[in-house]
């Protein structure tokens, strides 16, 4: 298995728009760079023609080689996306619908009937467009987020969760049910090819520095469960798997740390988040969150990671340069915490209730509840959008 020099990783130089097929910039201009952390880490620089041969082709590079999140500063919209309207879109599973929430005042302002089981709703990877992934309807429904409405859906099977290779070309169809990982094409969503995954549950991602490589969770339980995948991007293959060392590990959401170092997966049966190296895909520590932990958030300052724990109706909040748990929010009355993401300003962390029919708008400052808005039944993997970044790797929102 060859892994990529750590130090071309962290010398990837302020570059946007500069490579070949870098599609991103035909949609809105890089913004400028922003702080980094105090405590990133730093690394010599390297000639820009090295820094670029490590990178997937075609792939627009980090605003800030210390920084992966650089580009999703409070507010720094993207110009394709400026003037959506601010909503947050809610898949509730066990109603076939998805509720449209205006955040300005935590009302439903629409409710959009799609297919079977929506799961999760993903922005596109030009930002245009969030697809409802229909899991057991086997299709997609397009939300134009200009106008918050819905179109024709495009089938394809087994949708649970939906992803975009950093070069913009290609989807990334978790097929759950299917135990496979369906390349498509970003636009048409033709299979160009179905890469099988040997394990239950493929659902949650995220991309290496360099885009070359991506590391999936497998969260059945049972056989072949709480497992780990190592995908090579281009060639589209597996390159190498390994099982979570507890016994029925629940393997959850996916997170890179902001310097590019360190992957974070949350676990369910774990009660917490695994943290290892993806480069040498070496053997995972855990840190203990809380009981079901679910959902991983980065702040809008790449400071913080936000861990929803759903069993215990809590989040986490974990300090990226120390690895340590800085505060523990709790919802008043319980609550079921699960998926979704942060306000373009970063005052607002939206997570659904995934077992009470409600979503909660917690506020970041210091974790009080600040509105419960009712919606449909088993709302899953929401959305909040517009957010800030020039492209999107999937899920409810990754975004460079």
């Amino acid at each position: 298995m060859t892994t990529r020099p750590r130090t071309a990783l962290a010398a990837l130089t302020l570059l946007a728009c500069l490579l070949p097929g870098a599609a991103a910039c035909s949609h809105s201009p890089a913004p400028a760079p922003s702080t980094s952390p105090a405590a990133a880490p730093q690394t010599s620089a390297v000639p820009a023609a090295e820094a670029d041969a490590h990178l997937l082709p075609g792939m627009p590079p980090p605003l800030d080689p210390h920084d992966l999140y650089a580009a999703d500063r409070p507010g720094q919209l993207a110009d394709a996306v400026r003037d959506f309207p601010s909503r947050v879109y809610v898949p509730n599973t066990e109603s076939d619908t998805v509720s449209v929430i205006d955040p300005a005042t935590y009302q439903v302002v629409d409710t959009l009937h799609v297919g079977h089981q929506p799961q999760h709703v993903v922005p596109s990877w030009d930002l245009k467009t969030l697809w409802v992934n229909n899991d057991l309807g086997n299709t997609l429904t397009p939300i134009d987020p200009a106008t918050g409405k819905a179109g024709g859906t495009v089938d394809v099977h087994d949708p649970y969760n939906l992803y975009f290779t950093p070069d913009g070309k290609y989807a990334v169809v978790m097929a759950s049910a299917d135990r496979q990982l369906v390349f498509r094409d970003a636009h048409t969503m033709a299979v160009v090819k179905s890469v099988p995954a040997d394990c239950a549950g493929v659902n949650h991602a995220d991309f290496s520095p360099d885009g070359r490589y991506f590391i999936v969770s497998c969260e059945f339980s049972g056989e072949f469960s709480g497992e780990l995948l190592k995908v090579d991007t281009a060639s589209m293959t597996v390159l190498a798997k390994q099982a979570l060392p507890q016994h029925g590990s629940m393997p959850q959401d996916v997170k890179i740390s902001p310097d590019g170092r360190t992957w974070y997966v949350a676990d369910m049966v774990a009660g917490g988040v695994w943290t290892l190296d993806g480069d040498t895909f070496g053997p995972p520590t855990l840190l203990p969150t809380g009981k079901g932990a679910h959902g991983l958030y980065v702040s809008r300052d790449s400071r913080s990671l936000y861990v929803s724990n759903r069993d215990e109706g809590t989040v986490s909040v974990l300090d990226f340069a120390t690895r340590t748990l800085t505060a523990k929010w709790r919802l008043p009355d319980g609550g079921s915490p699960d998926m979704g993401g942060v306000s373009a300003d970063g005052k607002v962390l939206w997570l659904s209730g995934r077992y009470d029919a409600e979503v909660y708008a917690i506020s970041t400052d210091d974790g009080h509840l600040l509105a419960r808005v009712p919606v449909g039944a088993g709302p899953h993997g929401l959305c909040v959008y517009p957010q800030p970044g020039r492209y999107s790797l999937g899920h409810t929102g990754i975004f460079r």
